[in-house]
């Protein structure tokens, strides 16, 4: 692998971004369209604009993640011209252009993927055979595809051979060279690949894919002819200025995401600024030797839904809520049992392939070795399942594994079996995981294998099966979340500034993204009820007359409702049916139970999708001013904290938006409101004072003092400027209001940056009432005055 210094100097970058705003690019949304939109982009503050992928993509795609040739860019959105073009108009009005960039995966289409087509033509003789993690051997030779709507004597009447190709309902597959004249059967045993009912990926597919998506083939771009074929466009792009920052998606499934981050660097020359969809577990931390400005955000997200979420009002909440559902600990009564069930049922069910995969690896390395062929399949397998439901983080990566997958872990793991020493396969899994038991080939496939399907299994585990079943409190259940902890201290919040002001300052934050499950705003309306469980409590008796298919549901359709804050049937009603197949409780995306599903719709339409729960009562209604407190404190936080603060498209005024398809609806420009005020006067003061918030930016935690000291959030950034939000409004009014509490502000005057003729002055000699302060609005953005900072 190429050797490169660890993270190049921020100083070497073309150019590192203040803000970014993110466009979710589609056929119905393409480059022109961003085009027109760019002159009020820059009149936000932005300083650069985010796009989704910009490669050629499956055919109508409205994400582009499923890419299909990395040589062109996408024709559908108006190809290399539009770009450039959108490059130029945005230059001209100050911006630059991020791309979202997806080293892991391409889609599994023989149509429209080239490189898989020729592939499945010319068989492991093909030179794009190394672009894909094949297993020839556990196929007898073939690729299993898994793309026939039933099984082959069903369907086999259908097929149709012309031109080299073979051809059913509109899928088309290439037929080996001097096959096709072959009879039916003979024709479709002599090709590279095997033909096979869908259901069959789940325990028999011999690729690479995407956590459990077959139609996503992973991408083996740690070969370097691979890397050089498939970022070629991308780095002209770079080179030609048209690109100057790269989001990259999912580098958890690589193979090696620190090698693949040093060869992206140096292959761009250290000067694009680089940010990693990377997801950080609890107190887990960016390895440090990855050549990136840091993540895209959601450790910074994290905590800012738990600085503003009341911690004694959750822990009343998750009682009512267990009492209300009545769910076994496993099944969503309690966080940590419920996950470990689903990490469980993930990794025997979803990713059997995987694990099979591993088996079988493992089963290589002992028939190698006289010393471990006693090690019996089975043995292997228990041990990998066990070891690998014990990763308490995403994956293991070059060093730290030991911390990841520990003695106490494999202890643990041992327990599934009735005979210590086959629980020695244990030992053995943990070790070849670790790469401490040799590295030949067979044992880094291994080591990079059980890391990837780590990351597949934790993501499917945790955000697509745990945070559906468990949901006291949604706004908590968001990716890079803790659902079991859903509050996170100011004094934790503080630390977490400090540590990426000084290690991270050019690392991205953000609160909503078109992976988010709920939006911003959606989020702040459902973590205000963690302020008045008793409220919640009322409003579920309110509308017990609707009847829903089981109590789990109506809490958590109720509380979704709640946070879209307007009925509105044609969303929920989706997004209610992703949440229930997700959760996999009654019903699935692979095995649906149409009667509950039908139940579910009806259910939803009839009751949060008609009844407008934050009306329903004096007291939900009462709740919207410390919504808009909550939304308005998070945002201000987010845009001045440390970091490179990114908007979602729309974000810049209230947005309500709930699990995709929902959130990644086009771009629309709509009226201005109070956070559009907001956003253009925190972003304005990043891009006059780089000082106070780039790299070098000093970020100051400031206390309050007086009796509502607790509901301030405050800092001070650079010297320059001053923020100050306020925390948990619901409990502040109860406990009544701030009343002599007060914040001292460094030395100097400070102007009011959100509008207003005030002035503040600072120093240890001047104390400020925070009621004088927050008077106008619960947030507060102070700048020094000019004269002063001198």
């Amino acid at each position: 692998m190429t050797s490169f210094p660890a993270r190049p100097p921020l100083s070497r970058l073309t150019a590192l971004p203040t803000a970014t705003y993110r466009l979710q690019l589609q056929p119905d949304f393409p480059f022109a369209a961003a085009e027109r939109a760019v002159p009020h982009l820059a009149g936000l503050g932005v300083s650069h604009l985010h796009l989704s992928p910009v490669l050629e993509a499956v055919p109508g795609s409205t994400h582009g993640y499923d890419v299909t040739d990395h040589r062109s860019v996408r024709a559908e959105l108006g190809g290399e011209e539009g770009l450039r073009a959108l490059a130029a108009t945005a230059r001209a009005h100050g911006l630059g252009l991020v791309v979202d960039l997806v080293p892991n995966h391409m889609a599994a289409s023989p149509v429209h993927n080239h490189a898989l087509r020729a592939v499945l033509r010319d068989g492991p003789d093909s030179p794009y055979a190394r672009w894909f993690d094949v297993d020839w051997r556990a196929g007898d030779g073939r690729l299993l595809l898994p793309v026939l709507p039933a099984r082959l004597p069903e369907v086999r009447d259908r097929f149709r051979v012309s031109g080299g190709v073979l051809r059913l309902d509109g899928q088309e597959f290439p037929l080996r060279p001097g096959t096709e004249g072959l009879p039916p059967d003979e024709l479709l045993d002599a090709q590279w690949y095997r033909l096979a009912w869908w259901r069959l990926a789940r325990t028999e597919l011999n690729y690479r894919r995407f956590f459990t998506v077959s139609d996503l083939i992973g991408v083996r771009v740690e070969e370097p002819g691979v890397f050089e074929a498939t970022h070629a466009k991308i780095l002209e792009l770079v080179a030609d200025g048209v690109v100057e920052g790269l989001r990259i998606d999912h580098p958890d499934g690589l193979a090696d995401p620190q090698g693949y981050l040093e060869d992206l660097a140096e292959a761009t020359g250290g000067r694009c600024w680089t940010v990693v969809e990377k997801i950080l577990t609890g107190m887990e931390e960016l390895p440090g030797a990855w050549p990136v400005a840091g993540t895209t955000g959601y450790d910074a997200l994290r905590r800012l839904d738990g600085v503003f979420t009341d911690p004694v009002g959750a822990d009343t909440l998750a009682e009512l809520y267990r009492g209300y559902v009545g769910k076994a600990a496993d099944r969503g009564g309690r966080w940590e049992a419920t996950e470990r069930r689903a990490a469980y049922e993930v990794v025997g069910h979803d990713l059997a392939a995987e694990t099979a995969a591993l088996t079988r690896i493992a089963e290589r390395i002992c028939a190698a070795d006289p010393d471990l062929r006693d090690h019996a399949p089975w043995a292997l397998r228990t041990a990998i399942r066990e070891l690998l439901v014990r990763v308490p983080v995403y994956r293991t990566y070059r060093t730290g594994g030991e911390e990841v997958i520990t003695l106490e872990a494999a202890r643990g793991a041992k327990a599934a079996f009735a005979v210590e020493e086959e629980a020695s396969a244990v030992d053995l899994v943990r070790d070849l995981a670790l790469g401490l038991r040799g590295d030949g080939p067979e044992h880094r496939a291994f080591r990079a294998r059980f890391a990837q399907t780590s990351s597949a299994l934790r993501a499917k585990s945790v955000e697509d099966t745990a945070f559906y079943r468990y949901t006291p409190l949604l706004s908590a259940n968001e990716v890079g979340g803790d659902a079991g902890r859903p509050a996170v201290p100011v004094e934790e919040f503080h630390a977490y500034c400090l540590r990426i002001a000084r290690d991270w300052p050019a690392t991205g934050t953000v609160l909503s993204t078109h992976d988010t499950k709920r939006s911003a705003d959606v989020r702040a309306a459902i973590a205000v009820l963690a302020q008045c469980p008793e409220v919640w409590a009322e409003l579920l008796e309110e509308v017990a007359g609707v009847p829903a298919p089981d109590q789990h549901l109506a809490w958590t359709a109720w509380q979704t409702a709640f946070g879209l804050g307007t009925p509105d049937a044609d969303r929920l009603v989706p997004a209610l049916l992703k949440s229930v197949r997700e959760a996999g409780l009654r019903t699935s995306w692979t095995e649906p139970d149409e009667e509950y599903e039908r139940a579910v719709a009806e259910f939803a339409a009839a009751g949060p999708g008609r009844i407008p729960l934050r009306a329903a009562s004096e007291a939900a209604f009462a709740l919207e001013p410390h919504i808009r407190a909550h939304a308005l404190g998070a945002l201000l936080a987010q845009l001045t904290m440390p970091g490179v603060p990114e908007l979602y498209q729309n974000t810049e005024r209230e947005y309500r938006a709930l699990v995709d398809p929902d959130n990644r609806a086009p771009f629309a420009a709509g009226p201005d409101d109070d956070r559009t005020a907001l956003v253009r006067a925190a972003l304005r003061l990043r891009r006059e004072r780089p000082g106070a918030f780039g790299p070098g930016g000093a970020y100051v935690p400031l206390a309050a003092e007086g009796p509502a000291a607790a509901h301030c959030l405050a800092f001070a950034r650079g010297g320059e400027v001053v923020t100050a939000v306020t925390r948990l409004p619901l409990r502040l009014a109860e406990a009544g209001g701030w009343q002599d509490t007060e914040l001292v502000l460094p030395e100097g005057r400070w102007a009011d940056a959100l509008g207003g003729v005030r002035e503040f002055t600072g120093g240890p000699a001047t104390e400020l009432k925070l009621a004088e302060l927050f008077e106008e609005r619960p947030v507060a953005l102070l700048a020094r005055i000019a004269d002063e900072a001198g």
